[in-house]
């Protein structure tokens, strides 16, 4: 053996010493390197039910392929601002994140049929819908415009029209005259108007004292919104006109699921399907124990016409531009979806 290759032989023995005993000292480190790298970004805090969902995700995937996914959860949007998740997914900045439907009809315009009301009529609709055929080719949509591809469906509650003063509400016409706050952008107000009523763009945080002072008559949130922010002080009826089945979307960076394996995409997708699961069936709860609270909070509690809501609003989109960008025969299947 010539002095060179015996020095480049000891050389390469020391290093594989070095290298094991690195492997020895810090298995951790060693073992992380290897794990998929999984970032989760969300604006939601610690005590709602779509951020504890993630605590779930990450659970699930733990048991299905132990050591093999490093998930790091980042809540109150300290890792992307929200609404900036998307572009941060596409780019391959961000692994993870849950998306409205209102971000996606920024890039996808036919998703915005899903911001309309009564397209949705309720929870179980919701992922029958998503769970089924359309949601399928919905989220290919989506895939190939966004690079972002949705893995299940997260129920965010149901939007009620929330009463300063008590008024006999069955029809739309009977929301004539109501000044009822929405959220400013063009496509609340124009969902408020649907409603029969005129609507009043305001801060959410001045919603209050606009109530307690009839700057505005009414309000719409899911009941637990209405809750938290405590309008039932300043209120007396909540109409269950559930015009707004809102959600979320969990969705993950194609090139992210695409650098996977197949086994890995479909306990991925599990985990993601176990943690919307979960978040669904205890929203469902606390919506369903809300109807009581606000009755013993003195607040009468009415249901109207669901059905003549559904069809005026349905029609007054359908002659709106919005529709124009929503593909043929897409709301009827919509609605012919049980």
């Amino acid at each position: 053996m010539t002095h060179s290759l015996l020095r480049r032989t000891l050389l390469a023995t020391a290093s594989a010493i070095v290298l094991m005993g690195a492997l020895l000292l810090y298995p951790q480190q060693a073992q992380a390197q290897n794990k998929v790298l999984l970032r989760v970004s969300t604006p939601a805090v610690p005590d709602d039910w779509h951020a504890k969902m993630w605590t779930v995700f990450k659970d699930n995937l733990e048991k299905s392929a132990p050591g093999e996914f490093d998930v790091q959860i980042n809540l109150n949007a300290t890792l992307f601002k929200q609404g900036t998740e998307p572009t941060a997914m596409a780019r391959g900045n961000l692994e993870l994140s849950s998306i409205s439907a209102f971000d996606i009809a920024k890039l996808v315009p036919e998703f915005s049929i899903f911001t309309a009301g009564y397209v949705i009529t309720g929870p179980e609709h919701q992922q029958k819908v998503f769970n089924g055929p359309i949601g399928a080719e919905m989220f290919k949509a989506v895939a190939e415009k966004m690079d972002v591809t949705p893995l299940s469906t997260v129920y965010l509650g149901t939007r009620q029209i929330n009463l300063r003063d008590p008024r006999n509400v069955k029809v739309p016409a009977d929301l004539k005259g109501i000044k009822l706050r929405m959220p400013s952008s063009k496509e609340w107000l124009f969902l408020g108007e649907a409603l029969g009523a005129t609507a009043t763009p305001l801060a959410f945080g001045e919603v209050y004292l606009g109530l307690k002072t009839g700057t505005i008559d009414g309000q719409d949130n899911p009941l637990p919104s209405v809750r938290a922010a405590k309008f039932y002080e300043v209120t007396k009826q909540i109409v269950l006109t559930s015009h707004l089945v809102d959600g979320i979307f969990i969705a993950i960076s194609s090139k992210a699921l695409n650098a996977m394996t197949p086994v890995q995409q479909q306990k991925v997708k599990a985990a993601a399907q176990a943690a919307s699961g979960y978040n669904n069936e205890n929203r469902l709860k606390e919506e369903g124990q809300l109807v009581d609270f606000f009755k013993q909070q003195g607040l009468q509690v009415t249901t109207p016409d669901v059905d003549a809501f559904r069809k005026s609003v349905q029609t007054t989109y359908q002659n709106s531009d919005y529709a124009k960008v929503w593909p043929k025969g897409l709301l009827e299947r919509i609605n012919a979806t049980k």
